[in-house]
């Protein structure tokens, strides 16, 4: 299908508010089915019926806790493409609701265990159509984060879809095997759309992978981690930097003081004495971690946002910011059947959020605490090594840049946006979010190579402010070639430097306060708008989020 023939089936969707199949019956298309011949085999085309809703699950004991969260069905494809994060125990009882009527929440299917997911499971090259509805009483958009597809299928915030519409996301999947996700995008309520319990996991596959032959099946387990605040009543509660996202207070972040491993408290993983993947998402607002096992065992790194390294490299710790994935092999079967370890985030400073105004002085970030814990049981395995040769990565190269000699510059900073009463918010490129503006260094080129530098300058001048910064560029991935530190800040850099993964491909990148990072990016196969932008999820709200135009 031609993209022209995608968007105008998904602007009439939008615009009529008809469901997939009385879309296609209206302009002639016949809806796809299980029956329908077709010449696309199942390995080629998945077709994925998803939609964004609100239930209530008992979380803890006590109160259900209310969420949002995606559901979904395998319409044309392989059933086991989608997948749930956790399964659920035998009659796991369930609320769901049509919308976000809570008050009368009929039984219409089992949910997954936990509010994320569900996991989405494809191959490179294969066609996936998902039909979006949104079930939510407010605007949405779904974001594939880290894929390379065309922009109107990107989660531009110009493409938001109302309370009730659908929207149709097709794509080929042209990234390499590795873990990506997917989460909500509209501008100005991304934070607390993702925190209410929006987000899943997109897992790619490809033969190159096949042949490195991984820890697979139960062996391959992915690790959502998050930060909640859980009140009384057992709900969620959020507060952003102590405030209503878009202020003054309300420029630093939201900061639990609970952990949350895909989607349940107090996670316990039970593993066999064996080899293990372990996929790390850190879907958490704002919150970085700096993970190490508690036992002093190096951390083996096999991937990072883009997929597999070319070799597994050891790290006494890994620092983990918003948006940032990374893959670690771990062979437990040198440890006693019942043994337990524990994940934990070490301290770290340099991260503080403006004179304590924000997040939780509970659990403020950079503090020491525990993860999840990990429960080794069975009979011994033989120890095994990773792979020598995990993948091939093609190196950019500065002397092929288009810009070498003039890099472009983004700087974060603060200052004022048009915000009511004049007050400050967060800057990137000097400017805050405008949905249609593009600068004029942020016009790229079809088929070209750029070096780009970012630079983090809150370095606790105004308002005493110094954080992190985590920089996504929507549609691509880049390779993070250098790394500077301002003079003044290097006291609190050296508690988290040893522990970036720069190896492979990224599509997010940690800036620490006073931190300089060059990157090498590569523009292709599609041409418009896109946005790039700091994933602290409230920070990206209150406006440090900027368009960038790829043009022919």
């Amino acid at each position: 299908m031609q993209v022209s023939k995608i968007l105008n089936r998904r602007t009439f969707l939008r615009t009529t508010g008809l469901g997939t199949a009385g879309l296609l019956a209206k302009i002639g298309v016949a809806p796809i089915a299980a029956k329908e011949p077709r010449t696309n085999t199942i390995a080629d085309f998945l077709e994925i019926a998803l939609q964004a809703t609100a239930f209530e699950l008992p979380l803890l004991p006590g109160t259900w806790t209310r969420v949002w969260g995606y559901k979904g069905s395998v319409l044309y494809g392989d059933p086991a493409s989608l997948q749930t994060i956790q399964e659920p125990p035998r009659n796991y009882p369930v609320r769901f609701s049509n919308r976000a009527n809570l008050q009368a929440p009929p039984r219409r299917a089992r949910p997954p265990y936990s509010y994320l997911g569900p996991i989405i499971k494809v191959r490179r090259g294969q066609r996936v159509r998902i039909n979006f509805t949104n079930n939510l009483p407010e605007q949405t958009v779904m974001h594939w984060h880290g894929l390379h597809i065309a922009p109107e299928m990107d989660a531009h915030p110009s493409f938001l879809v109302a309370p009730g519409q659908n929207y149709v996301y097709e794509f080929e999947v042209a990234n390499r095997a590795g873990t990506y996700w997917f989460h909500p995008h509209p501008d100005g309520r991304t934070g607390r759309q993702v925190y209410n319990g929006l987000a899943g996991l997109f897992v790619v596959s490809d033969d190159e992978e096949a042949a490195a032959s991984l820890p697979a099946g139960n062996f391959d387990i992915p690790l959502v981690i998050q930060d909640r605040i859980i009140d009384a009543n057992n709900q969620f509660v959020y507060q952003a930097g102590g405030g209503q996202t878009g202020g003054m207070m309300g420029n630093d972040g939201f900061l639990g003081d609970r952990i949350l491993v895909n989607g349940r408290p107090d996670f316990t993983l039970d593993v066999a004495r064996r080899a293990y993947r372990l996929r790390l998402l850190n879907g958490s607002n704002s919150r970085v971690y700096k993970l190490v096992w508690d036992d002093g065992t190096p951390l083996t790194v096999i991937g990072t946002d883009g997929g597999l390294l070319e070799r597994a490299v050891q790290r006494n710790y890994v620092m983990l910011a918003p948006g940032e994935r990374v893959e670690l092999w771990v062979d437990f079967s040198g440890r006693e059947s019942g043994a337990m370890m524990q994940l934990r985030s070490l301290q770290f400073s340099g991260a503080e959020m403006g004179m304590g105004m924000g997040g939780n002085q509970m659990l403020p970030n950079g503090a020491p605490f525990t993860v999840m814990n990990v429960r080794v049981v069975g009979r011994a395995g033989e120890p095994t090594p990773p792979p020598t040769q995990l993948s091939t990565i093609n190196r950019y190269r500065m002397e092929d840049t288009v810009n070498r000699n003039a890099p472009r510059s983004f700087a974060v900073s603060m200052g004022t946006g048009g915000m009511m009463g004049g007050g400050m918010r967060w800057l990137l490129n000097g400017r805050p979010y405008q949905e249609a503006e593009v600068a004029t260094n942020e016009i790229v080129r079809l088929n070209t190579t750029e070096v780009w530098e970012l630079i983090n300058n809150s370095t606790g001048g105004m308002m005493g402010m110094s954080m992190v910064h985590p920089i996504h560029i929507h549609g691509l991935q880049f390779q993070v070639i250098e790394r500077q530190i301002a003079s003044q800040m290097t006291a609190g850099y050296e508690t988290v430097r040893y522990g970036y993964v720069d190896e492979g491909w990224k599509d997010t990148v940690m800036m620490m306060p006073g931190e300089r990072i060059r990157l090498l990016l590569r523009f292709e196969d599609f041409t418009g708008k896109y946005v790039y932008h700091c994933h602290n999820l409230e920070h990206e709200d209150a406006g440090m989020m900027r368009n960038y135009l790829v043009r022919a």
